[in-house]
């Protein structure tokens, strides 16, 4: 595992955060370069692009800080200042849902102001967000951080004692929760690209996408650590955590939005 890749002075190279500026800069220009091919001014997405990665980073940053408070007792700062009282110089402790979420409604509510035609332009850059996942949990994987639960299959994977997954679990193996993850990015950036040939209304991979998520996440996250306060109800011996809960409105969302498009929605374009 590689967390910290080089330092210059106080400044920390992370991996983690490699993998999410290169995550952001490759969904970018993929999505403009969808956009130029259904004829909208790629220009448009590179403002709505400010608009997510800011949204993104604070709704993820939000999510980690609401259930991890006791991390801030004294120097509340920390939770939005780039240079902690530690000496640190950025912010660790991000939630990818929360930003996902925070990127999603403050993405649509600038489309709507600007009166683009918001469902058309969702559908064209929800592809580059399962490209984000696929690279990001890359970056999760060699930070050590997003782990998963002790096991004795041969997927299990034992992360050095300095890494929060090592940590935690010291010498032991346990499932790669991020690499899972990583794989159903590839897999949902796969699925929706081949579904968009067959589409029938615009905004239906962005419905797709909610069901496609909220259920390789759903899944993913019953072989992933949680601390206590991210746990909301146990079913038996089942823990399900604040994440899960967002995974299933996601899939009853767009499970519904699919079901009324196809079956009720009067036949009339995305006006925006």
């Amino acid at each position: 595992m590689h967390s910290k890749l080089f330092q210059i002075g106080p400044l920390e190279i992370h991996s983690y955060g490699l993998m999410l500026a290169l995550s952001f800069l490759v969904g970018i220009y993929f999505s403009m370069y969808r956009a130029k091919k259904q004829a909208i001014d790629p220009n448009k997405i590179a403002d709505l692009a400010i608009i997510i990665v800011i949204s993104a980073i604070l709704g993820a940053r939000f999510l980690y800080v609401i259930f991890h408070l006791e991390e801030f007792s004294g120097h509340w700062l920390d939770m939005i200042n780039p240079f902690q009282s530690s000496g640190q110089v950025g912010i660790a402790g991000l939630t990818m849902l929360g930003g996902f979420v925070a990127a999603v409604v403050f993405g649509i509510l600038y489309l709507k102001i600007k009166k683009l035609p918001t469902l058309k332009i969702t559908d064209i850059t929800i592809p580059a967000v399962a490209i984000g996942i696929f690279l990001t949990r890359i970056g999760c994987y060699l930070n050590g951080c997003c782990f998963g639960l002790p096991t004795e299959s041969a997927l299990g994977v034992v992360f050095p004692s300095e890494s929060p997954a090592g940590f935690c679990f010291p010498d032991q193996h346990i499932h790669p929760a991020q690499l899972y993850s990583s794989f159903y990015g590839l897999a949902i950036f796969l699925l929706l690209m081949f579904f968009e040939r067959h589409k029938k209304f615009d905004g239906f991979l962005l419905y797709l996408f909610f069901i496609l998520y909220g259920v390789s996440r759903l899944v993913v996250d019953f072989y992933r650590y949680y601390e206590n306060n991210m746990v909301i109800i146990q079913l038996g011996n089942l823990p399900i955590s604040v994440n899960q809960g967002i995974s299933v409105l996601m899939i009853l969302v767009g499970a519904g939005l699919i079901t009324y498009n196809l079956k009720w929605k009067p036949k009339t374009s995305d006006a925006g």
